[in-house]
């Protein structure tokens, strides 16, 4: 069979088994299975398969995923973030579109600790957008702010989403984690810019209202108890892995371990709150191994198919530079965030665009932060970015999707700005894993 007759196979057994409602761990098993069956001899081929993808499931670098996850569920259920929110809102003091800053601040630092997009933007969502809406706030400037820095979770470390592209790919986990550090910062001060502009623009977007000064000593206090604890978690994992004293799966034990510390300091560790945490960092954890198991098994079946190695051929066959393929790629990407969740998308593009990208010569942890920006881009692209609707189910009531969508766009315009200032300068993301030892 001809490699496009093989890829279309695999690729409609897939949609067929998704378009007939199963999850999407559970669609690409089931194509998976018939195409063993097809490609790799029957039953021997279904057994070898199997084999392959449970040799998959024993991977260490899979670690950190559960420990990621469960940091950040131990941070949203013990209250911890909601003491850094309303610390970081009483130092912002009176600014115009105060909240709307706190909102990028808080929200990165929680995006930060949690490592959760949907989880940070429905916190926030549920939590801000209404005392916003109190304020005066226009709805651009309350459900804007809240959907960027949602994404951000993916791209800053601690990310569960970076650690299972890295991986899918076989990609450095802990320079991939690192690599997202100052793109991150940088998208979360673009997002700030925004905000400024807009309030010189329209200043009653976000009217300036009375607050209680805060003496000097009360901000010191606030930042020593109340927000510097919980961001040392983050700087801790970070320098872990920087120097080389623990791998990515040692730093995120380390982390979850710091948060219940943390806990138990403020008094705010219950039993409840870590029955709620482990049991909610198991249930993503179970699908995330699941779609490991899915994808591992799908990328060997399209290298023994000859799908892979026919659709590289195909592609570089083309006298394209590299950087049209590349911007055809991040296309893709982009038109299947307008329909598909970012798991999905990973699966289905990761066994065919990063052999694509070592061909081309570019750098895998660079055009693996380049991938996750097009996933966090996508999270918020109409009309059906997911985030999109986290925000639809915890905005106030009245709140219209169009709305949101248009809340959303200067803040899709600052990640593309990102993304073009990173291929013109590549070291904005591999300068700093540079320096893991």
């Amino acid at each position: 069979m001809e490699w496009y007759w093989a890829l279309a196979f695999l690729l409609s057994l897939i949609i067929l088994f998704m378009g007939a409602g199963m999850p999407i761990a559970l669609a690409f098993l089931g194509a998976n299975l018939i195409g063993s069956w097809y490609f790799m001899g029957g039953e021997t081929g279904i057994i070898q398969l199997l084999n392959n993808g449970f040799g998959g499931l024993t991977k260490f670098s899979l670690v950190p995923i559960p420990l990621f996850l469960l940091m950040g569920e131990l941070f949203f259920r013990t209250g911890l973030g909601m003491k850094m929110f309303n610390a970081i809102d009483q130092l912002m003091g009176k600014v115009p579109g105060r909240l709307s800053y706190v909102t990028v601040v808080g929200g990165t630092a929680f995006s930060t600790l949690s490592g959760s997009s949907m989880g940070s933007t429905a916190l926030m969502g549920s939590l801000l957008v209404p005392e916003m809406q109190k304020r005066g706030y226009k709805k651009h400037m309350s459900i804007g702010p809240i959907l960027g820095t949602g994404g951000l979770a993916i791209i800053i470390p601690p990310s569960a989403l970076a650690v299972l592209l890295g991986t899918l790919a076989k990609v450095d986990i802990a320079q991939l984690l690192i690599a997202g550090i100052v793109p991150g910062l940088l998208l979360a001060s673009f997002y700030m810019v925004t905000i400024w502009i807009r309030t010189r623009l329209d200043p009653d977007a976000a009217p300036v209202y009375d607050l209680e000064p805060i003496p000097f000593i009360q901000k010191i206090k606030l930042v020593l108890t109340d927000i510097l604890p919980m961001i040392s978690v983050m700087v801790v994992i970070v320098m872990m892995m920087l120097t080389g004293f623990a791998t990515p799966s040692e730093s995120a034990a380390f982390g979850a371990l710091g948060v219940i510390v943390l806990g138990y300091i403020y008094r705010c560790m219950t039993w409840e709150a870590f029955k709620l945490s482990v049991s909610g960092a198991l249930k993503v954890t179970l699908m995330a191994y699941l779609i490991v198991f899915g994808s591992a098994t799908f990328s060997q079946l399209l290298a023994f198919s000859g799908a892979s190695s026919g659709l590289i051929g195909w592609a570089t066959s083309y006298d394209l530079a590299p950087i049209y393929m590349l911007l055809a790629m991040f296309g893709v990407l982009l038109l299947l965030g307008t329909f598909m969740e970012q798991i999905s998308i990973m699966m289905l593009t990761v066994p065919f665009f990063f052999p694509l990208a070592e061909t081309l010569g570019f750098d895998l942890v660079w055009f693996g932060i380049v991938m996750l920006l097009a996933l966090e881009i996508s999270f918020t692209t109409p009309p059906f970015g997911l985030l999109l609707f986290v925000m639809k189910g915890v905005a106030p009531p009245g709140t219209t999707m169009k709305e949101i969508y248009t809340a959303a766009i200067p803040y899709i315009f600052c990640s593309l700005l990102l993304v073009a200032l990173m291929i013109a300068f590549p070291g904005i993301a591999t300068w700093l894993p540079g320096y893991i030892n």
